[in-house]
């Protein structure tokens, strides 16, 4: 068998044993379970809230446990170990079941999602969040949320930290699907962080301290008050060559009034030359208007020579 089928073999196998378990335990408080093959058998740790239960009177719960999964799983020796659940408020698993229960024994949707998320948050919980699904009131369904402090949706926090809990209440209506999201009290965050007061570096980063050292950075810090008084000095004779330079008043006058007299004529040469264009616009028109008045009598004198033409 391929590498990719075992894993999901394995992955289906273990979804049926947690099934199984949820379905035989549920009222000892089903918590999870974690299971890992060894070389002697393999070996399932339960988390429960009563191990009592699970075990049974002189271990008889457990027997029939162990050898149906033998018989339905076909697993090699296997080896169970019932752990108990120090704060059942804190196992998402459990807190799905207990509001699957309390929402079948007829409590309001509202007063036990608060009720339930209270509790968590008592328990010392960082964050927890509630989702009903379902008709929870109505013909209708729809989607309930509870949400206290802080909660991961996303990234290998919310599959890692995120403790994920899933249960069904069983309505007159129809079915309810209760999912549950804990964040656990001390639970380490990649945004998290500290901030030390009166700590010493060379005990927290000690490598940062002998790079510095070895770099000589204190040399350098050291150095830098005389490079600035080095470039104040170059300043300051830079400041006193240039008002060595004298410059001539007069000089300066004498170029100013001469850029001011040529400005001057240049304008006087434009309006003289725009006089004289306007007066041969002038002249040009006037000989215009003879010639126009010459043709004009022509031809009036060429048509009275037709008209007594016409006549004789």
């Amino acid at each position: 068998m391929a590498d990719e089928h075992q894993f999901i073999e394995n992955g289906l196998q273990r979804s049926q044993i947690d099934e199984f378990f949820e379905e035989e335990l549920g009222r000892a408080g089903y918590g999870g379970m974690d299971v890992a093959k060894t070389p002697m058998g393999t070996q399932i740790v339960l988390k429960a809230e009563k191990p009592g239960m699970v075990i049974g009177k002189g271990g008889e719960n457990i027997r029939k446990v162990t050898t149906a999964l033998e018989e339905k799983f076909n697993l090699e020796d296997p080896q169970i170990d019932v752990q108990e659940v120090e704060e059942p408020d804190l196992n998402a698993r459990i807190v799905a079941d207990r509001l699957a229960n309390a929402l079948e024994r007829g409590w309001y949707f509202r007063k036990a999602g608060h009720t339930t998320i209270d509790r968590i948050m008592d328990a010392g919980a960082l964050g927890a969040e509630i989702v009903l699904a379902g008709k929870v009131t109505g013909a209708r369904s729809r989607v309930e949320k509870f949400n206290r402090g802080y909660i991961k949706h996303n990234g290998e926090p919310a599959e890692e930290v995120v403790d994920h809990g899933q249960g069904v209440a069983v309505m007159k209506l129809g079915t309810i699907g209760v999912n549950v999201k804990i964040i656990p009290p001390g639970a380490e965050l990649p945004d998290d962080f500290r901030i030390h007061d009166d700590v010493d570096l060379e005990e927290v980063v000690p490598e940062a301290i002998e790079a510095n050292e070895a770099e000589g950075v204190e040399e350098l810090l050291e150095g830098e008050p005389e490079d600035i008084e080095d470039e104040l000095e170059a300043d300051e004779a830079v400041d006193a060559e240039d008002e060595a330079v004298d410059i001539d008043e007069d000089v300066v006058e004498e170029v100013i009034e001469e850029e001011v007299v040529d400005d001057t004529e240049t304008d006087a040469g434009e309006a003289e030359t725009a006089v004289d264009s306007e007066e041969d616009i002038e002249e040009e028109l006037d000989e215009l208007d003879e010639e126009i008045e010459a043709e004009a009598e022509d031809l009036v004198a060429e048509m009275e020579d037709d008209s007594e033409e016409d006549e004789e």
